[in-house]
């Protein structure tokens, strides 16, 4: 079943096209890589998605409703939440808390209890869940903001550069907690870093120039001599 779609999907800026165009299918269950070179549109496109940007034209469908229009708090509510490439915490608040921000919007009671040590245990800040958001390590905050989007029970969660700033272990770590994920939600994951990308996707998206240049398998996309031109191969990749 396709949970996400978008059709001819564009967005411009002056006259500039960031997203051109876009025709994109995702399949409930799946995980997804969105990659491709800076500046090929990739945060544009899913913040299209999310309704944190408007199309300048096409559409946006969620679960089989045109989700176009809507709000970001109410695509929310239908079930995608994302994760910010700047992380989005409360730095004032502890772990725990701001994990339970996240989860109040959907729970009451000791259902919110029992989601956030499930969530924080989840993503391996059990030992940080008392310490002061702002304090922590710029990688354990990408974590603790996977928490907050997981804490919403999501259908779709999308992932925006989540591996950056963590050290080789907890990358390692990370890859194991994308595939337990799988079985909970649908994920959309934007990623520089190619091993991770190629060690958790099904299927890999790529964008360039805000236009969709190719989809396939891992090992489709890694052959594909257009992507190795565009992408693969380039330094900043």
């Amino acid at each position: 079943m396709t949970l996400l779609s978008t059709k001819g999907l564009s967005k411009s800026f002056d006259g500039l096209e960031a997203v051109s165009s876009v025709d994109f299918e995702l399949p409930a269950g799946q995980i997804r890589a969105l990659i491709g070179p800076n500046g090929a549109g990739k945060t544009t496109f899913v913040s299209l998605i999310c309704g944190r940007l408007a199309p300048t034209s096409g559409t946006v469908t969620f679960d089989g409703y045109d989700i176009t229009v809507l709000p970001a708090h109410e695509r929310i509510q239908r079930g995608i939440a994302y994760t910010f490439q700047i992380t989005s915490i409360f730095p004032g608040l502890s772990a725990r808390e701001n994990i339970a921000l996240a989860a109040r919007r959907f729970l009451k009671g000791a259902q919110v209890t029992e989601v956030v040590e499930a969530t924080i245990d989840k993503v391996g800040l059990l030992g940080r869940a008392d310490q002061t958001a702002g304090d922590l390590a710029y990688g354990h905050k990408r974590l603790l903001e996977i928490g907050m989007g997981l804490a919403q029970n999501p259908r779709l969660l999308i992932l925006d550069e989540p591996t950056q700033g963590l050290s080789d272990g907890e990358i390692e770590a990370f890859k194991e907690l994308i595939r337990d994920l799988a079985d909970q939600a649908t994920i959309l994951l934007i990623e520089h870093n190619m091993k991770v990308v190629m060690a958790t996707a099904n299927k890999i998206s790529v964008l360039d120039g805000g236009r969709m240049l190719a989809e396939g398998t891992p090992e489709e996309i890694q052959n594909n001599f257009a992507v190795q031109t565009a992408y693969l191969g380039r330094d900043d990749a």
